[in-house]
């Protein structure tokens, strides 16, 4: 899994079982209240179970589960409110990193965020999943702040948003293209305030599918509905 938001890198068994554990509990495929039974999730990835414990204890730290000595390991998960407050603190930090990447990024960098736009839109006329393009879309324009101390914030941020967002809102996708370009237009001509606004009307957009999304969840769970 590509980590726009953080430091490129190789990856060890502990942090690609990490990722694909978190991205379950924040999309919900592991939901509240379910175990993770050691064995089996180390069969899946094809490892020994000490590094799908190390990946878990450090759920634990982050309050997605809770691990005890007789109970084992049990999903915690993440209420409502704290996911959409999640992508608010992305929607802020996502800002100020367009508005820095329009006042800082080199011709390279302004160049290659055109290219991942341009790879997205072509990805999308076929039909094909574009998530990986879209959070490299979003990881190039933060490498192009200039700021580390920024990038290690937008990392630690990155870690309660579900990579599979794009591919549980595809519509989502579909309609941000535009937004992208006016992203890429903005940061080209060095629009720093406009870069910002559009950056963080894009994840606040997010929230709003999220929103309707509880909403609908909420609906289908009321009393009565056939």
């Amino acid at each position: 899994m590509v980590d726009p938001f953080g430091e490129a890198g190789h990856r060890t068994e502990r942090e690609r079982i990490l990722d694909a554990l978190r991205d379950r509990v924040l999309s919900g495929v592991l939901a509240p209240g379910e175990r993770i039974d050691l064995a089996a999730t180390a069969a899946e990835f094809g490892t020994s179970r000490t590094p799908v414990r190390e990946a878990c204890l450090a759920l634990d730290a982050d309050g997605l589960v809770r691990v005890a000595q007789r109970s084992g390991i049990t999903v915690v998960g993440l209420s409502e409110e704290s996911i959409l407050e999640n992508f608010a603190v992305m929607a802020a930090l996502s800002g100020v990193a367009a508005q820095w990447a329009a006042r800082r990024a080199s011709p390279l960098e302004r160049a290659r965020i055109r290219e991942i736009h341009r790879e997205i839109t072509a990805v999308l006329r076929v039909g094909d999943d574009v998530s990986r393009l879209n959070w490299e879309f979003h990881g190039e324009i933060n490498k192009a702040c200039g700021s580390r101390r920024l990038r290690e914030m937008l990392a630690s941020a990155a870690r309660m948003i579900p990579r599979r967002f794009f591919a549980l809102f595809p519509s989502h996708v579909v309609d941000g293209v535009d937004e992208h370009e006016e992203l890429v237009v903005a940061i080209e001509q060095g629009q720093e305030l406009e870069a910002r606004r559009l950056a963080e009307r894009h994840f606040e957009s997010a929230v709003e599918v999220l929103r309707e999304h509880f909403a609908e969840q909420d609906r289908e769970r009321a009393p009565g509905r056939p």
